[in-house]
C-alpha cells in the first residue's frame, strides 16, 4: 500500500487525491497554482469546497459572492491563512492577483450551505503538546463555519518534535469518544532540503507504512495511528484536511503510548 503522493508544483490544475487513486473515499484535493490573471473553474456535482491559499493572492467569484485579491501571505511561512468555504453544486472562478498556490479540497454533501471567507484574523491558533511534542496548530475551516463533512487546519512544527503525538486515530464510529474520519497531509519546509518522517500503522498490523515527506508531499491517511517527526534543523509546515460524518477532533490514543497524557 502507498500512502504517499508528491505534487510537482507546475501551473494549472493538479489532481492529487481523488476517488479513483486514493483509498480516502470522502476527501479529494486538487493543487491549484495560477499565473497572475489566469483563472480556473470549478463546476462539480454534489460537492462542498475548502480553498486553502497556500502563498499569493487570488480572486473567488460564484453566484452571490465575490471575495476579491484574497490572500495575505507570500508562503507558508508567513503567517496565518486564508480559506474561503464553497458551497455544493455552484459553479465558481479562481483568477490569480499575482502568482497564487491553492490547495482546493472536495468532500460529496447532500447538505447546502453558504460561502464563506475565512480571513487570517479568523484563524485561531493553539500552541499544543509537551517538550517533545509541540506544535502550533491553526483551526481553520472548522465548527465555526457551517460544513457537511470537509474540516480544514494547519500545523507548524519546529525541528527535532514530533506531532500527531502520542499516536492517535479516528476510524472507528464510536461517539462521543471517536469518529469515523479520514484525513490527508500536506507538507512543506522552510529549507528546501528539510524532511520528516510520517507513519500510519494499525494495531492490526494490516497497514504499517513508513515515509520520507518533503516539501510538496502529500501521506493519506484512511485509517490507523500516524505520528509525525521533523528532523532537527528544519521546520515542518502540515496542511490537515479531514473529513467525515462528525466534524471535529473526536480520536482515541494508542493504549501502548496513552500514559504521555497524564
Amino acid at each position: 500500500m502507498n500512502l504517499k503522493k508528491t505534487w510537482n508544483k507546475k501551473y494549472g490544475k493538479s489532481e492529487m487525491i481523488t476517488k479513483d487513486n486514493s483509498p480516502c473515499k470522502m476527501v479529494e484535493i486538487d493543487m491549484v497554482k495560477l499565473h497572475d490573471g489566469e483563472k480556473k473553474v470549478y463546476n462539480e456535482e454534489n460537492k462542498e469546497y475548502g480553498l486553502l491559499i497556500l502563498g499569493g493572492k487570488c480572486t473567488v467569484t460564484g453566484k452571490g459572492f465575490e471575495f476579491k485579491n484574497i490572500g495575505k501571505r507570500e508562503t507558508v511561512f508567513d503567517g496565518a491563512a486564508t480559506s474561503v468555504y464553497v458551497p455544493r453544486n455552484t459553479e465558481f472562478t479562481i483568477e490569480g492577483s499575482g502568482e497564487v498556490s491553492i490547495a482546493v479540497c472536495k468532500c460529496p454533501t447532500e447538505k447546502d450551505f453558504e460561502a464563506k471567507l475565512i480571513n487570517p484574523e479568523d484563524v485561531v491558533i493553539k500552541n499544543l503538546g509537551k517538550p517533545g511534542w509541540e506544535r502550533e496548530a491553526h483551526f481553520i475551516l472548522d465548527e465555526r463555519v457551517e460544513a457537511d463533512k470537509i474540516y480544514i487546519g494547519e500545523a507548524f512544527i519546529e525541528g527535532g518534535q514530533w506531532s500527531s503525538y502520542p499516536p492517535h486515530k479516528h476510524d472507528d464510529m464510536n461517539m462521543p469518544t471517536e469518529a469515523n474520519t479520514e484525513e490527508i497531509y500536506y507538507f512543506e519546509y522552510d529549507k528546501p532540503q528539510g524532511f520528516g518522517i510520517q507513519k500510519v500503522y494499525t494495531k492490526e498490523g494490516d497497514i504499517d507504512e513508513t515515509y520520507t515527506v518533503k516539501s510538496g508531499d502529500f501521506v493519506e491517511i484512511p485509517r490507523g495511528y500516524h505520528p509525525f517527526h521533523t528532523a532537527p534543523g528544519y521546520k515542518a509546515y502540515m496542511l490537515w484536511i479531514m473529513a467525515g460524518p462528525v466534524r471535529g477532533f473526536y480520536m482515541t490514543t494508542d493504549e501502548d503510548h496513552i500514559w504521555l497524557n497524564k
